[in-house]
């Protein structure tokens, strides 16, 4: 198992983040606030105490195609001896994706809603993608008060989405009510024609009020920068005014990629290395 020690530790963070240019670079010292490595034995249950499932078949407003399963689920399609989220005792979260022919496919879904939810910081998870068409991997957040204020309303951060037929991007989202889709969404391109499951990246945002900030592998280097003026009239600001949990998932078939082509294999896998939450100066 490989060790994270050296990782975690809190490391410094120049002006750059605070957007401010032209300001003399000072130094601010972040904090960890939360975190799962996955550390666990091999084939172990995600920590229950960090993440519960959304599960079933309803297609989840995308039209797709997966039934998700929670850990060992007996319930059909769902396989006991096949399950589709687990830790395995190498570091790392494995959500698996299987077919079991006919158009049927389970994969996994998991969130920390009822755990764990978070106002501003600094939120990353590092993360190797799988590669295929009909493919959907994501690493987003909703509000906690989905259950009494519905989506959009309640809002959604899309720290990462990828899609099989574009396996070069990254795409960063916000969406609340009067901006839904992709009318507020960055895309962020690998050099060199490089594709995300061909190894690790790290995926984040830098949440403070008023501004989310969107970075692939460095902090101080953002894609995109959203804040309340980029909304059209109609759009309300929802990310300064609740908490949001964490979600992590692997969709099949969509609107958005498409289904499994002819030539697709499963099992398909995305691996997570860990996700960590980080308070940042101005969040305290």
């Amino acid at each position: 198992m490989k060790s994270k020690c050296g990782m975690i530790a809190a490391w410094m963070l120049g002006a750059a983040l605070a957007g401010h240019a032209g300001m003399a670079q000072t130094q601010t010292q972040e904090q960890l606030v939360w975190s799962d490595e996955f550390n666990g034995p091999a084939m172990s249950q995600p920590d229950p105490q960090n993440w519960t499932y959304d599960t079933g078949k309803d297609g989840w407003g995308n039209h797709e195609l997966e039934t998700y399963c929670s850990w060992r689920s007996s319930a059909a399609p769902c396989n006991t001896d096949a399950p589709n989220a687990y830790v395995g005792g190498d570091g790392y979260l494995h959500i698996i994706a299987h077919s079991l022919g006919n158009g049927v496919f389970t994969s996994a879904r998991l969130k920390t809603k009822g755990l764990h939810s978070f106002l501003y910081g600094r939120i990353e998870a590092r993360i190797q993608m799988p590669a295929g068409q009909g493919l959907w991997p994501a690493f987003w957040m909703l509000g906690d008060d989905i259950d009494h204020v519905p989506w959009p309303a309640c809002g959604e951060i899309d720290i990462m989405e990828s899609v099989s037929k574009t396996p070069t991007i990254n795409y960063g989202s916000v969406h609340g009510t009067g901006f839904t889709g992709t009318s507020i969404t960055s895309m962020y391109q690998l050099p060199g024609g490089a594709q995300f499951a061909e190894g690790f990246h790290t995926f984040g945002i830098l949440w403070s009020p008023k501004e989310v900030r969107f970075y692939v592998d460095d902090p101080s280097k953002p894609y995109a920068i959203d804040k309340p003026s980029d909304l059209q009239g109609g759009g309300i600001w929802p990310f300064d005014t609740r908490k949001f949990f964490l979600l992590l998932n692997l969709a099949v078939g969509g609107d958005w990629p498409g289904a499994p082509g002819r030539n697709s294999s499963f099992p398909q896998e995305m691996l997570v290395d860990y996700v960590r939450v980080y308070s940042m100066p101005a969040a305290r």
